[in-house]
């Protein structure tokens, strides 16, 4: 048994026993940026994307339902399809000024403090992931080695050159076709410190989360245009550290994104070998370095032994079906337990660039006056349990981690109580029957939600002390990285349908697993998921207008 499963017992537990250090205090004067800052790379501005055509969200947020885009003959991506995909999942896109319960509410007005908006939902909003494109021959631009500049939305080139022998070599043989027959790729990692400021030990769990929301972006949006995105998240990542000139200790990848470019030929068998070969022969590495802004850095000890136990069988593959034996049990409700059946599934002509512009956690907002209805909290289910990452663990999607509880608060024709959701009869199960507003906010740590307003909260859980079973302690980033998975979904489907949203990481895991009959089982509540209509007419600023 490896430290991951101590590791994920002592986030479970943090709402009763605070994770050390228990004295941390977050210094915000000394915070760092939110992205890294190469002040001597050269930068290169993507294409403005506002004039491509928005798709229906719904072909990205249910895959095989009717109308769903088939992924295997579409084109691959060029250049403004790559650039309209990373501004529209984590380039700058609004300022967020409007009046609610968060606790920065009273900096956003002056610039220092501002809070702009992304599509992708980020922990705490720091964003800590940083998105590296390896260009082959067959790219854009001058083959090499460039970082995605958020702020500015351009690509900065931090080495010139065919790097993509290096990215096969760290794959390795073992790694899926399509991940190995393109020159193509984004390189995830997380810069370790732009997260543990705040969270210290904590981060490692946040930023696990925060992989699994932006894979899960890009993963629909590009369904919806009809291109596929599977993450590779098993590798040599001392090599890709190697490459990215960053210390393994203080930064890690944790996935690498294929990419079909769009008219470029497949590779042969001989092609791959041959590229491989020259990454073994060469190990070239970036020498520009972010500069950092905090003057004080400080380390945590989980964070670090999280770090290093991942990196232990990074490079072995796990084998095909693995994660079945990871997969939800069967529904424990008592054989006479009410059920309710939901309508089928679906949503709205809402674009994917909407959806991703217009997400937002409502904070303080929801209002019980209007009850949700049963479809829209049906759609919303069905796109959450219908989330995967789809990586090479399970690279045809066939295992479902994440089971979905719901504690119904005001949902039209639906009684107040907590129910498992069966995604496959299309149901929900009840599981404790009555009022459970009292208990959602007593078991919320923070003032920003109010929980008990909400039309419906809900709960996805994963067996992740059996998913580390099977894959080992780099298992614990695919089962956290889902449930961010989910999140994402939440938001979007949310969105599409016009209801507020908002996702916490901050209650008490424990009493939600005792509430919900689950603390005989290995099934964990990672994350509460509020949804319901907002306030009518909230105060807001349009600062475009300004």
């Amino acid at each position: 048994m490896g430290y991951a499963h101590e590791y994920a017992r002592a986030v479970l537990h943090r709402g009763r026993v605070p994770m050390e250090p228990t004295d941390h205090v977050v210094n915000w004067d000394d915070s760092p940026r939110r992205g890294k800052y190469y002040p001597h790379a050269e930068a290169f501005a993507l294409p403005t994307t506002e004039d491509l055509a928005d798709v229906p969200v719904a072909s990205g947020l249910l895959p095989g339902a009717a109308g769903a885009t088939d992924t295997d003959n579409a084109p691959g991506f060029g250049l403004t399809m790559l650039s309209a995909m990373l501004k529209d999942s984590y380039g700058l896109t609004g300022r967020r000024l409007a009046i609610q319960a968060n606790t920065d509410l009273a900096g956003l007005p002056y610039y220092p403090h501002a809070n702009w908006s992304r599509g992708t939902a980020g922990g705490g909003g720091l964003y800590p992931v940083s998105i590296h494109w390896a260009s082959g021959p067959s790219g854009p631009l001058t083959p090499g080695l460039h970082y995605y500049d958020v702020q500015r939305h351009a690509v900065q080139r931090l080495l010139t050159g065919d790097v993509t022998g290096t990215v096969h070599d760290a794959l390795g043989p073992n790694a899926p076709r399509e991940a190995l027959d393109t020159d193509q790729y984004l390189i995830l990692g997380v810069k370790y410190w732009q997260n543990s400021f705040k969270y210290n030990s904590f981060s490692f769990h946040v930023v696990c989360t925060d992989v699994g929301t932006l894979v899960q972006t890009w993963r629909i949006w590009a369904a919806a245009r009809g291109l596929r995105i599977s993450p590779v998240l098993w590798f040599d990542e001392s090599r890709l550290n190697n490459l990215l000139g960053v210390p393994g200790e203080d930064e890690g990848v944790f996935a690498v994104v294929p990419l079909r470019w769009e008219g470029a030929p497949p590779r042969s068998d001989t092609d791959t070998r041959d590229v491989a070969s020259r990454g073994r022969g060469h190990r070239p590495t970036v020498r520009h370095r972010d500069a950092e802004r905090s003057r004080v850095l400080l380390d945590f000890t989980a964070l670090t032994d999280m770090h290093t136990a991942t990196l232990e069988d990074a490079t072995r593959h796990p084998p095909a079906g693995a994660l079945a034996a990871a997969a939800p049990l069967s529904i424990g409700t008592a054989p006479d337990a009410a059920r309710v059946p939901l309508p089928e599934p679906a949503l709205p002509e809402f674009g994917v660039r909407r959806a991703l512009r217009e997400r937002r956690s409502s904070f303080g907002r929801f209002d019980a006056r209007r009850s949700v209805e049963v479809g829209p909290l049906s759609s919303v289910l069905a796109a959450c349990a219908r989330t995967g990452l789809v990586d090479d663990t399970d690279p045809g999607g066939l295992y479902r981690l994440v089971r979905l509880y719901v504690f119904v608060n005001h949902v039209a024709g639906i009684e107040p109580g907590a129910y498992a959701y069966d995604p496959d009869a299309c149901l929900m199960r009840l599981v404790v029957p009555g009022p459970q507003g009292t208990f959602l906010q007593e078991n919320y740590f923070l003032a920003n939600y109010n929980l008990e307003q909400a039309g419906a909260v809900l709960v996805p859980t994963v067996r992740t002390r059996a998913v580390l079973d099977v894959l080992g302690d780099r298992g614990y980033r695919l089962a956290v990285g889902t449930v961010g998975a989910v999140a994402q979904s939440f938001y979007l489907a949310a969105s599409a349908l016009g209801l507020g949203a908002g996702v916490a990481l901050g209650f008490d895991n424990v009493s939600f697993a005792e509430r919900l009959g689950l603390s005989d089982t290995d099934e964990a509540p990672l994350l509460i998921m509020a949804l319901g209509h907002e306030r009518p007419t909230p105060a807001d600023f349009r600062h475009e207008l300004a």
